[in-house]
Parts: structure tokens; sequence; C-alpha cells
């Protein structure tokens, strides 16, 4: 690995770019100007209607939206600010006040101006057709094909109104609930180096990789514990979104719990369909790479939560030094420009990179407004897989800081459907940077470790979205679910894509809980998009790296065109389930490969 110095000089955010402190006096100026902004937006067009018949005066609303939404948004930098501090701690009353009164503020902004785009909606088919043949509209041409396209399942403005404003406490608080309370526990576990100490919800969860059994049988017992303390908690939650969620999409005359989310990703709902049930037909993969590692224990079965031990060779850690040198070797040789926003981003103090007591668990990349920087949150505690998710959360990073650079306020942002390519593109390449100088036995490692994450990617995410898909539907039938029902259902969902090399161990049936996709309804299915269509993007710039300029087009994009037609201008065609069978080819390729050197380097019989 090369030697580039970098210097971490943020281990937190550096918030300052939106506001100095939680009680500087900029926020309240700035509510105003916000406040200003907005009502002025209102006051000129609410009582027109001129911007649905002629095409100039909606260039003229459209650009004037345009610099409302990039400029001010419904909040500005005060409800960025106090999430982004939020998911800091989880725990500070004070700020969880300030996130509140911000959302109140921003609920009103919003109600106020949701008559643009749903009186834009309603305008006839001819006038709709009119629009989109219209030069004068052309950087907006897709926006307003899925104000179009949505437009039946829109309410009218009043009830729109109302679904805005219950949706903080019938869904929001309620997860901010369940989340708040994990991530305050901590429990004494058995540590590396032999001493009990309390470790975070989120430091247990890293423990389960540990090549010592007594370490993670130990971390798996403080997170059952802490599961089954706010197991009740967590099934009324997850009920009450579920009925929140019923309620939106009888409201809207939706067809099915994952349509809403289709929508709003602008993905078609048979192109989801078909690739978890092409994943889903090959979970033979998945089993037998469980069955392999149950082998390499030495067990007949894991336990549930030894599916992630780690196996690459000891010593092998990545402090966060080492981890952002990895990933910067690896965004160097791919294009200059990633290495550069990665620099920005460690000097600008862009990531929030360790864990600690009442910090949200997990990772994610976020951005708000196109004026304002994005943030990145890790919880790196060490392990070659942290590394990987930096490498991960950077590619969302790099991702918005490419759409920033050419799109408009209206088209910057990444629906679901192609969020996740740019993220594992990124972090797969992490894994070849080691193995160009790894010999068999690190080879062996590394491959293990890179079935690991795909399999999670691909394979445990379909059977996620299949878990989900299963708990709506039989929510909507019984009305409400008890836990043990979720918990079988969990279990089962799982058993299926491991097998049965993989114990569905006691405890097992609560591990749903943490699992902060199954809140963001129908999620996941873009981890499985995302990684078998980045395998293609890889294997393009392998054969040819002048690739990666069509890459970056792709990066560049945001929402300025369908998922389905983006992908096409790169040659994919994501509607052909053989797409999706070859990527999972690739895989099944690697286990095998792994499989012939684990005899050869007799780990196995």
């Amino acid at each position: 690995m090369k030697n580039f110095s970098l210097k971490i000089k943020h281990t937190e955010w550096n918030l300052s770019p939106l506001f100095s402190s939680d009680d500087d006096p900029a926020i309240e100026k700035q509510r105003v100007v916000v406040k200003k902004a907005n009502e002025a937006f209102v006051n000129k067009w609410k009582k027109r209607e001129d911007y649905l018949i002629d095409a100039k005066v909606l260039k003229t609303a459209l650009d004037e939206y345009e610099s409302l939404l990039g400029n001010y948004g419904i909040d500005g930098n005060e409800g960025y600010y106090f999430w982004l501090r939020s998911m800091q701690d989880q725990t500070d009353q004070k700020i969880k006040a300030r996130v509140a009164k911000i959302t109140e503020f921003s609920n009103q902004m919003r109600n106020a101006l949701q008559f643009f785009e749903l009186r834009l909606a309603k305008v006839d088919r001819k006038k709709q057709k009119e629009f989109l043949n219209d030069p004068e509209l052309s950087s907006y041409h897709h926006f307003l094909e899925k104000i179009f396209r949505q437009a039946e399942y829109n309410l009218s403005e009043n009830e729109e109104k109302i679904l805005t404003l219950k949706e903080d406490p019938a869904y929001g608080k309620w997860v901010q609930m369940v989340s708040a309370f994990i991530s305050k526990e901590e429990r004494e576990t058995l540590t590396s180096e032999g001493k009990k100490e309390k470790k975070t919800f989120e430091s247990l969860i890293g423990l389960l990789s540990n090549k010592n059994k007594n370490v993670r049988d130990s971390a798996a017992q403080g997170i059952n514990d802490i599961l089954e303390k706010y197991v009740d908690v967590a099934e009324s939650e997850i009920n009450a979104i579920f009925a929140n969620k019923k309620i939106d999409d009888e409201l809207r005359g939706m067809s099915r719990p994952d349509f809403s989310r289709h929508l709003s990703d602008d993905m078609e709902t048979e192109v989801v369909d078909t690739l978890i049930a092409t994943v889903a037909k090959r979970y033979d993969v998945s089993q037998r790479f469980y069955t392999l590692k149950a082998k390499l224990s030495g067990v007949k079965k894991l336990a549930y939560h030894e599916r992630n031990i780690d196996y690459v060779s000891a010593g092998k850690e990545y402090s966060l030094q080492q981890s952002a040198e990895l990933v910067y070797t690896v965004f160097s040789e791919l294009d200059e420009e990633f290495a550069a926003i990665f620099k920005k981003f460690l000097d600008n103090g862009q990531i929030d990179f360790s864990p600690k007591k009442g910090k949200r668990g997990g990772a994610f990349c976020t951005y708000w407004l196109l004026t304002q920087p994005t943030y990145v949150l890790l919880n790196h505690t060490g392990s070659l897989r942290d590394a990987q998710t930096l490498a991960h959360e950077m590619g969302h990073g790099i991702n918005n800081e490419l759409m920033r650079k050419k799109q408009n306020a209206l088209n910057f942002g990444t629906p679901v459907a192609t969020a996740e390519v740019a993220s594992t593109f990124t972090e797969d390449f992490v894994l070849q940077e080691i193995l160009k100088t790894a010999d068999e036995e690190m080879r062996f490692d590394l491959m293990l470790a890179k079935l690991d994450a795909d399999i999670s990617t691909i394979f445990r995410q379909a059977a996620c979205y299949q878990f989900e898909q299963e708990l709506h539907k039989e929510f909507r039938e019984k009305g409400y679910l008890p836990h043990q029902e979720i918990g079988k259902i969990f279990q089962n969902n799982m058993s299926a894509y491991m097998g049965p090399a993989v114990e569905q161990s006691p405890g097992s049936e609560n591990w749903w809980i943490y699992w902060w996709h199954i809140r963001t309804f129908f999620y996941v299915y873009s981890y499985v998009s995302g990684l078998l269509i980045s395998k293609s993007m890889q294997k393009s710039v392998k054969e040819n790296p002048r690739f990666i300029i069509k890459v970056k087009e792709f990066l560049s994009a945001g929402i300025s065109e369908s998922p389905r037609k983006i992908f096409g201008n790169l040659g994919i065609d994501i509607t052909d389930a053989l797409f999706w069978d070859k990527g999972i080819d690739e895989i099944e390729a690697t286990l095998q490969e792994t499989e012939k050197l684990a005899k050869k380097l007799k780990k196995i019989e």
C-alpha cells in the first residue's frame, strides 16, 4: 500500500459550515430568512394559474422553485444541522427538542409549498405532452415526467397537508425511540485481549466477526440481552408504523405495500420483482458459502450470530489511518477526482469515524440541499470490513459531489435504485487492491471476505426484501403481529438464504429489531441491484480503464433521467433477468475458486 501521508484532521464532523454551535445566534436569524424565501414563492404563485398553461411562465416558476429548494429548502441549515447532531447523540434531550421544533417548522413550509407540484400534476394530458416536448423546459424534463406519473396517487391539497403533519408522530418518533433506546445500551463483554469491558451495542455487533468463539458468544449474549429488553417496545413500534403505512397506501390507492417505494424511486415494479426472484432462485449459492464457512470452523452448524466470522489473517486490522490510505490508493487508481474528493472530506471534517455511546449505529452518507456539505457517518472499529464501509460510504460521497457539479436542485438526488451502485462500485475495489500482492493464503482469506460482503449485499438483502413483503402481507391480513410471529417470519427468511449450515439459534428471533432498513420500507433491493450493476461496471473498467469516464457520467446524472434510461446509456438492460444472473454467476465462480483453494491449502477435506 502506498503511503500518501494523509492527515485525518477531524475524527468527528466539523459542522461549522452550517453553524458554529447548538446555540449559534445565526440559527434564529436564518430561520427568518428561510421563512421569507418560502413565503415569497408562495405569495407569488399560489393564486396564479398561468404557469399551468404557458411554458414560458412555467419555466420562470420552475427556475424560482429550483433556486428556493437549492438555497433554502424548507428548513435551511437548521434542519440539517440538528438532524446531524441527533445522529451523533440520540440520547440528548435538548437536541431532540430542537429537532422537533425545526421539524414542526419544516412541515409548515412543506405544506405551504405543496400546492405547486400538486396543481402542476393535475394539468390535462395534452398540456403535459406540450410541456414535455417544449425545449424551454428541457432542463426540467424528467422532473415533470415524474410529477405527471405520480399524479394519480396524489390526494387533495388539504389531505396531503394532514399526511405531512402526521408523518413525524405516526412514524418518525416511533423509529427514533427504538433506535435511541438501543444506542444508549452497554453490556459487559469479553474482548480479544481476554478482558471484560463494557461495550456499546454497535461495538458488540463489531465483535461478532471476531475469530475467538468466546468473544463472539459473549458479544452475542450482550446483544440478545439488549434486544430482549426492548422486544415489546419494538413490537409496538413496528405495528404502529406498518399501520401508518397501510393507511397511507390505501388512501393513495397503492396496489401493494412496496409500490410506493418503486414509484418514489422511479423504478418499474416488474424490474424489482424480476431482480428479487432471480436472486431467490440462486439461494443455493449463498447456502454453499455458509456450508464452507461451517467446515472452516470445524462445526456442522454455525450459530446465527457467527455468520460473519472474519477469516482474514491475524494482525490484519485497519486503523483509521490505514483505512484512509487504502481507500485513497483505490480512488487514485480509479480516478484522480475520486481521490481529491475523498481528501477534501478528510480535510474538511465531513466524516464522523468512531463509535461512542448514544451515536447512531451503522454507517451512512447524507446530504440535503445542493448548497450544503455532504457528511459521512461511520462506526469504525478497525476491521477490513470497516475499511470497505469507508469506501462504500465515500462512493455515495463522490456520487453526491459529481452530481453537485452538473445538476440543478430539482435533478440533484439519487433514487434508491441508483444510489447503491456508486457505493458498491468503490467498495469492491478495496479488496481487489489488496489481492494484487496477496499470496495464496492471503488470497484465500480475502476471497472469503469478498464473498462475505457479496452474500450479505445480494442474498441477505434479497431475503430481507422478502421478509418485509411477508411482514406487510401478514400485518394487513391480521391487523397486528406479536413479536413472536415476527421472529418466526424473520428466521424463516434468513434460513432460506443461509441454509442448513446456519442455526437460527435462540435469541436470533429478535435480531430484526435493529435492522433499520425495514423501517425505510423496501429500501434493501437497491443493495442487490447496486452490487450486481456495479460488477458490470467494474468489469468494463478492468477491460478498458477509460470506461471510468462513462461511470462518472452515470454518477453525475442524478435524477435527470429514469434509472432504466441511465443504465441503458451504459449498455445495461435492467429489465433482463439474464443480466442479473450473470452477476450471480461471477459470485458463484469466486465461490468455486475459494472452495478449491480451501482444499489445496488443506483448510477443509
